[in-house]
């Protein structure tokens, strides 16, 4: 038999609503940058920064073909490190 019994809804505390926001910021900062690489650097900004070359070709190009992977890989590791810091912070690391 299932239980149909109402569950009265679980409030956040203060640290709950902390980490919470903390998370936030931390992945907005890092869509942010994402962003700012792939579509800033590679394709809106590509004209102001043709000048620069990396490798062979411009610095417009290479942002678009392998700066933003790099920098994606970059920022997984980033939101990874930080989250373990900020888990520990709050006390809901992994065990």
């Amino acid at each position: 038999m299932s239980d149909h019994t109402t569950h009265p809804p679980t409030t956040m505390t203060k640290d709950d609503k902390a980490y919470w926001s903390a998370n936030v910021r931390i992945i907005t900062i890092c869509l942010v940058i994402w962003a700012t690489v792939s579509f800033g650097f590679g394709i809106i900004l590509r004209p102001l920064i043709s000048w620069i070359g990396v490798g062979g070709t411009d610095l417009g190009f290479w942002f678009a073909q392998q700066g933003s992977i790099l920098v994606f890989l970059a920022l997984i590791f980033f939101y990874a490190w930080r989250m373990n810091r900020l888990d520990r912070q709050y006390g809901v690391e992994e065990e």
